[in-house]
């Protein structure tokens, strides 16, 4: 049976040395992120061996000593960027799949940031299999919002990726781990929204029906009173 290491070699053309490549990206990606969230030394320390193995893959590859590959990394400087997210929206019968979110008590588009190694259509589809349990297939780009002009209230800049995701007709979104509810709901009668998605949300049925353009993207110089006129 194929892996999807295998797939991806198969479509990309990647080689051996490609994929090792990426291999030890997404791990040293699951090391930062375990470092940042473990709470006690056992912890940390299986985390900092991820990335101690991370850096031996990366200089085998390279030729390089794995001191020098840890020292690379603790000396790199990351331009500050936007934050990237992808969320889904998934249509029955004209009703829009929603989320109700355990932080605030209101509702959302399934969704969340996506994750080095993943392509923007597989952080879509995991994040809906996540918060709904359903399995999506990502179809089209409907737009990319960004999150200063539609009211999100996020802590950073966000260029969040709307995709039309379908699902089968057999399948029943339930509740998951960060959620406290889930159902249809029609154009005009949305429940409470999240901040973003009280606009993103109606936006999105524009995109579906052909009101607007997808894919959607917010153009140069928007200002404040543009955004307040829609």
């Amino acid at each position: 049976m194929a892996t999807v290491s295998d797939r991806r070699q198969q479509e990309n053309g990647l080689d051996a040395t490609d994929e090792m490549s990426l291999v030890a990206d997404e791990l040293r990606n699951i090391a930062d992120l375990g470092l940042h969230f473990a709470q006690d030394h056992y912890d940390k320390d299986r985390y900092g061996r991820v990335r101690s193995l991370s850096a031996r893959l990366v200089a085998a590859l390279a030729g390089k000593a794995a001191a020098d590959v840890m020292q690379e990394c603790r000396e790199s400087v990351v331009h500050p960027t936007p934050f990237v997210a992808a969320e889904a929206a998934v249509f029955r019968e004209g009703h829009i799949l929603l989320i109700k979110r355990e932080d605030n008590g209101l509702w959302a588009m399934p969704g969340g940031a996506t994750e080095v190694g993943e392509t923007w259509a597989e952080s879509v589809e995991r994040e809906l299999r996540e918060e709904t349990g359903v399995q999506g297939t990502a179809t089209e780009l409907l737009g990319v919002f960004d999150s200063r002009l539609w009211r999100s209230r996020a802590k950073q800049q966000i260029y969040v990726g709307v995709w039309w995701v379908e699902i089968g007709d057999q399948q029943s979104p339930v509740v998951g781990p960060e959620t406290t509810g889930v159902g249809f709901f029609a154009e005009d009668d949305l429940p409470d929204l999240s901040p973003g998605h009280k606009e993103r949300v109606p936006a999105v049925f524009k995109l579906v029906r052909g009101d607007l353009s997808a894919p959607y993207f917010d153009p140069t110089n928007r200002s404040g009173s543009a955004l307040a006129s829609r």
